[in-house]
């Protein structure tokens, strides 16, 4: 065969040799798009069941920190990880792996003890300490808790947020209608300071000092007169009495978003103008 002949039959051979070619990398495209959505489900997986797991606030019981309609990431990492932690209720051992107690002032998610619902509110005390309420102020360690009054909060009215019992109905510089509590600073041993609301005396404001046992913790919401949390004993779909470590969710992170409740799904444009955008991004 000759030079001519060669390069005829090379030319004729080149258009299926680029088919082939083509579909090659055609293939090795579509395997590589496929692995990258393996790759990526997995991160995602391990995230939400290693790092951080969201949160929603169904009620008042952490205001003034907290308003329903908030949206939150909590940090799984903080205090180990456990059968509680970790979603899809998988069957594992109680305990924890790389367990650590959580800090006074902390605000963490956790199982109900009876009813395993989540739950969200601040420690106050750890194995060991004493804590009592006397007057509405916390008695840790023998020794009353700081607080000082400041200025009232002012909560706007909205679908998800009305004027709860000890509030003042009252309207705000904008004409929105909105609602006043007393508040207070209290600041825990070691500097942790944080707000809270409280009306006067209740009967959760005369608490006998106790001890609280190991492995537990002493938890209370920040709105004090509507919460109902280690003041009382554990009872499904109410308080949660003494909260055992083990049954630990995470620590509440970051605000991811917040509703005010008036938003309607046809119509998009609500969602947009339902958002509380100051509260988006703050950190616990």
């Amino acid at each position: 065969m000759d030079v001519k002949s060669q390069s005829l039959e090379a030319a004729m051979m080149r258009p299926e040799a680029q088919t082939t070619s083509e579909t090659a990398r055609q293939r090795d495209g579509g395997g590589s798009f496929a692995w990258f959505l393996v790759k990526l489900v997995v991160a995602v997986l391990l995230l939400r069941t290693l790092a951080f797991s969201p949160f929603s606030i169904p009620s008042e019981s952490m205001l003034p920190r907290l308003m329903n309609g908030d949206y939150l990431l909590a940090a799984k990492w903080p205090y180990g990880i456990s059968r509680h932690s970790l979603p899809f209720a998988l069957p594992l051992p109680e305990g924890r792996l790389l367990a650590r107690s959580p800090e006074r002032g902390d605000v963490v998610i956790f199982k109900h003890p009876v009813d395993g619902r989540d739950y969200i509110k601040r420690v106050i005390a750890l194995p060991g300490d004493s804590i009592g309420v006397m007057g509405g102020q916390l008695v840790l360690n023998g020794k009353l808790v700081e607080r000082a009054a400041i200025a009232d909060f002012l909560v706007p009215l909205s679908p998800n947020t009305g004027c709860e019992w000890g509030g003042e109905a009252t309207r705000l510089a904008d004409g929105r209608e909105a609602c006043r509590y007393r508040r207070f600073r209290e600041t825990l041993p070691g500097g942790t300071s944080y707000d809270v609301l409280d009306f006067g005396l209740t009967t959760g404001d005369s608490y006998a000092p106790v001890r609280v046992p190991e492995g537990t913790m002493f938890v209370m919401g920040d709105n004090r007169d509507n919460s109902r949390d280690s003041r009382w004993q554990a009872a499904a779909g109410d308080a949660v009495g003494m909260v055992p470590q083990d049954r630990l969710v995470g620590r509440a992170g970051v605000l991811v978003w917040s509703t005010d409740g008036s938003a309607e799904w046809v119509k998009p444009w609500t969602w947009v103008s339902a958002a509380r955008w100051a509260r988006i991004g703050g950190t616990l």
